[in-house]
């Protein structure tokens, strides 16, 4: 991600962001092999944003972002969207789900990253002192915080109507939150990005 942030601090969508890494792996380690949407052939698979066959690693990417964000870079405008901080929180989880159960279960996995890289300070900072009455309270991802077990909105959240997030994530490991500096713009508020990256091992 140092290496990645050196030739491109910014990403116009996730999309961006899961080519721009993986071209940068390619370019860093030619030998690699890198593949993009790959399915794991398990029941019910999804897609993984990068698969590295060379060294049995998944990859999924998370790219929320804040607005308003609209800075020419290099002669090229970046113009970012706005993603709720929940739904960001549960599908960064989920990632990390995804990937404990690939190692588990498919021989072509042995390790995975989970990458989250975002210009919401939400995500990273501090909470307020009464964050654990808070819908999302077990998805929080800021610094210094442990995800484990089984985690799952408070009782009233709308996104337990959400077929897509109503569900409780369940993690076999612990996993500590720790954030890096990616890039900053110093233009306003919402021009720091950070990144969280959590590695999921047999």
């Amino acid at each position: 991600m140092k290496g990645l942030a050196e030739c491109r601090p910014i990403f116009h969508s996730e999309a961006d962001f899961q080519h721009a890494l993986a071209w940068h792996i390619k370019e860093s380690m030619p030998s690699c092999e890198v593949r993009l949407e790959w399915k794991p052939p398990l029941e019910d698979s999804w897609h993984i944003d990068i698969w590295l066959p060379t060294f049995a690693t998944a990859i999924e990417l998370k790219y929320p972002t804040r607005a308003p964000f609209d800075i020419c870079h290099n002669g090229e405008r970046f113009k970012l969207e706005k993603h709720p901080s929940p739904r960001a929180r549960y599908s960064f989880v989920k990632d990390i789900g995804r990937i404990e159960r690939m190692v588990a279960e498919c021989d072509d996995v042995e390790h995975g990253f989970a990458v989250l890289l975002t210009n919401r300070k939400s995500l990273w900072k501090a909470p307020r002192p009464d964050w654990q009455g808070t819908y999302d309270a077990e998805f929080r991802l800021h610094e210094g915080r442990k995800l484990s077990s089984e985690l799952s909105w408070r009782p009233g959240s709308a996104n337990l109507k959400n077929k897509r997030r109503k569900y409780p994530i369940r993690l076999q490991n612990t996993y500590s939150i720790q954030w890096s500096d990616f890039s900053s713009f110093y233009v306003h508020e919402n021009s720091r990005f950070r990144y969280l990256a959590v590695e999921v091992g047999k």
